[in-house]
């Protein structure tokens, strides 16, 4: 399937509208961004079924600002809108394997509830 560029306009649509969304924040001049680029290519052609998003942090500065970056490479996994995975620093391929299985795995009801879990005590400490 390859990979797909993603912009402010439609981050959200993308990341909420599919089950696994993979997102490297990446930049032209950066030496790691420029390793890890055909890793994340060639994970995205053996698992057509996981969408793999990229962003151009200097074309999309408010996005990548956004999305708390302040490092790239930037790894980011969404499980059904769900951010469950962030890591800066370029993967080898096998640790990119390892990331998507394990996204893949996940009790995606547990990690609800321990959402809600947090979210409710963000609420009771404010």
């Amino acid at each position: 399937m390859g990979t797909k560029d993603l912009t402010a306009a439609d981050f959200a649509a993308v990341v909420g509208e599919n089950g696994i969304v993979l997102v490297d924040f990446w930049a032209a001049w950066c030496g790691p961004c420029r390793l890890f680029a055909p890793v994340y290519a060639a994970a995205s052609e053996r698992h057509p079924e996981i969408v793999f998003g990229k962003v151009d942090t200097e074309g999309e500065q408010e996005l990548a600002a956004a999305a708390g970056i302040s490092s790239i490479p930037t790894l980011m996994a969404f499980r059904d809108g769900t951010l469950v995975f962030s890591q800066p620093g370029a993967l080898p391929a096998d640790a990119l394997e390892d990331v998507i299985a394990g996204v893949a795995g996940l009790d995606m009801d547990a990690v609800r509830q321990q959402v809600e879990r947090g979210s409710q005590t963000a609420h009771q400490d404010a």
